[in-house]
């Protein structure tokens, strides 16, 4: 699956579109992390815990949007988004979604 944020592939045709597809995933905070971060805001330097939860998140979301690609046929998706939203205190969903197209 060709993966990417512009509206072509290089070097490619896009010969089939099948349209938007997506995939998201909502995630909880961990109190162990909230207590880690808030040491870190003490001291300054990276919350590894939210950066592994976001990577895990960004992850996951893109498999399910690239199972529904398959579905349609597709062997690439182009113009590639993310959006987040805060569903309810402590818990966001991270959203993906791109344009499922077959590509030569």
């Amino acid at each position: 699956m060709i993966l990417t944020n512009i509206e072509t592939i290089p070097g490619k045709k896009i010969v089939e579109h099948f349209g938007i597809v997506s995939g998201s995933t909502v995630r909880a905070k961990h109190v162990g992390r909230d207590i880690m971060a808030g040491l870190k805001n003490i001291v300054g330097g990276e919350l590894k815990g939210y950066t592994e939860l976001l990577q895990d998140s960004r992850k996951q979301a893109m498999e399910r949007m690239m199972k529904q690609a398959e579905e349609f046929g597709a062997n690439a998706i182009i113009n590639i988004r993310f959006a987040t939203s805060s569903v309810t205190q402590g818990a966001s969903e991270l959203f993906v979604y791109g344009t499922a197209v077959r590509v030569e």
